[in-house]
């Protein structure tokens, strides 16, 4: 591919002055535009060393509003992000709605530098393929436009320009012997380069490959093609609202919770399996939970040693004794050693990213934290958000896939994963509602929104029984728990959170 550039191409001084300002003008207009519909863009910058990727970088952004741009220079990873999934800092990165992120090099470095490097072994740079493409399908599918370029030299070429570079005192230094390290081996470098752009080629984030010999050209190609993504992606922004615009003065009074259950395909019954009648006697939970709990408690120093993260889900029925179950995991271990999440609709910047980027940001390195608990968690997308209509069908539809990938690269990270669907019946719901109501310390606990959700009943089984069929994978399974009896239920989520890690630390011991 590319071998077939022809990097000859040039731009007279007058043509580029001729062209170059309207181009500036054009793309400070479109900034404005997208941050108008709350559109977000992606722009990123790779390329060979000394092809140019900081002066042109320098020229797009002296006429773009400040305030609504970040540039982010990427260097090696610290240590402690090498224990963390290795997109976690890119997606860390993802900008507001409406606003723009331009990366100076980027999370394509996975399949170059640490690739050709060594860096990285070849599986984990092989497998990068598909995180890549999985994370920018997840952006481009939300309200981001990716917009990627690759600046390409000969060899020839760059070694004339570091020569250049090192000739001035003032710029010598830019010349480092990496430089040369990755001049040396441009070769290896190039096979690396086609690989990438053939496998990370996408309808939803395509490469532009800049021919970079000639500057003005180089600069010229670059505000072109990203005013013209621009463009498109906000004509299909704009297109889109009319469109919902449309529809929702065509069906006024549509229920959403319905619409997502008629949406929904055919599931197998999976909660109508579980048995509800399992119950545990309080002389027998009293003597089971403490030996659990410290189970627990040394196992987790374990982790610490390792240095091994597990990150443990709640999901449940309102009511259905998340918060009494958490607090007896929790109340026996260490609390520099874990956090707990309590997760609720979003605000601030939560509501102004992609609705995984909430999730990512507060995932921690095992140095840090051992333990993340999340009461409620990435699952809201096909539960909540379905039923109660705040996801499109399309949105929610495709979070399975979405949330399989997130997982997944938890799992490649060595992250532990435990995820609790906390199960009762319609008849024990309303129990524990009518007894919060009658108990004044409890009552804050019960609202409006509670009963409301409790009518759309169906339509929550529906979803439930979707996201265990769809995200139950070998390597994250759901744990269905009986919740009907809380002290039946306390003691089975501890119980499997102490044979989960005594599998994955090779620890054997009481169970």
């Amino acid at each position: 591919m590319l071998e077939k550039l022809d990097l000859g191409l040039t731009l007279t001084k007058e043509e580029y002055q001729k062209r170059m300002p309207p181009l500036q003008r054009r793309l400070h207009r479109l900034q404005r535009e997208c941050a108008e519909v709350q559109l977000a863009s992606a722009v990123i910058f790779e390329g060979w060393d000394a092809a140019g990727k900081g002066t042109s970088i320098r020229k797009l952004t002296q006429r773009l509003e400040p305030r609504a741009f970040k540039l982010h220079s990427i260097t090696p990873p610290r240590t402690f992000e090498k224990h963390l999934p290795w997109l976690w800092r890119f997606w860390a990165k993802i900008p507001n709605w409406g606003e723009m992120a331009i990366f100076d090099r980027s999370w394509y470095g996975r399949v170059l530098v640490e690739r050709v490097e060594k860096l990285t072994s070849e599986p984990e740079w092989r497998r990068a393929y598909a995180d890549i493409n999985s994370f920018e399908r997840a952006l481009a599918e939300d309200r981001y436009v990716l917009v990627k370029f690759f600046l390409h030299i000969d060899k020839k070429t760059q070694k004339k320009r570091f020569k250049k570079l090192e000739s001035d005192p003032l710029t010598r230094w830019q010349v480092q012997e990496e430089d040369w390290r990755h001049h040396r081996t441009y070769g290896e470098y190039l096979i690396a380069i086609e690989e990438m752009l053939e496998r990370t080629e996408t309808e939803w984030a395509p490469w532009t490959v800049v021919e970079a010999r000639d500057r003005r050209w180089m600069r010229v190609k670059i505000f072109e093609a990203l005013a013209a993504r621009l463009e498109e992606a906000l004509a299909v922004r704009k297109r889109a609202a009319a469109e919902a615009k449309e529809k929702r003065g065509a069906s006024p009074g549509k229920d959403p919770a319905a619409e997502a259950v008629s949406s929904a395909a055919p599931t197998t019954p999976t909660l109508g399996t579980v048995d509800m009648d399992r119950r545990l006697e309080r002389p027998e939970y009293r003597k089971t939970l403490l030996p659990l709990q410290l189970e627990l408690r040394e196992l987790a120093y374990r982790l610490y040693v390792e240095q091994r993260s597990m990150v443990v889900v709640y999901e449940g029925w309102d009511a259905g004794g998340k918060g009494g179950n958490i607090r007896r995991v929790t109340e026996r271990l260490d609390p520099r050693g874990y956090e707990v999440y309590s997760i609720a609709a979003p605000k601030g910047e939560d509501w102004t990213h992609q609705y995984l980027w909430r999730f990512w940001r507060r995932l921690k390195a095992p140095q840090e934290k051992q333990i993340l608990v999340f009461d409620r968690s990435w699952y809201g997308r096909v539960l909540v958000e379905r039923v109660e209509g705040f996801a499109k069908p399309h949105e929610w539809k495709r979070a399975y896939r979405e949330i399989n990938d997130f997982e997944r690269q938890l799992l490649d990270t060595g992250t532990i994963l435990v995820k609790f669907w906390i199960h009762i019946d319609e008849q024990e719901q309303l129990r524990r509602f009518e007894a919060r109501q009658k108990t004044p310390h409890k009552r804050w606990k019960i609202t409006d929104e509670d009963w409301r959700n409790r009518e759309k009943w169906d339509a929550y089984v529906a979803a439930v029984n979707d996201m265990l069929l769809k995200t139950s994978t070998l390597r994250a399974p759901w744990t269905i728990v009986e919740g009907n009896d809380k002290l039946y239920a306390r003691v089975k989520t501890l119980r499997t959170l102490v044979e989960v890690l005594q599998g994955e630390l090779g620890k054997k011991g009481k169970k």
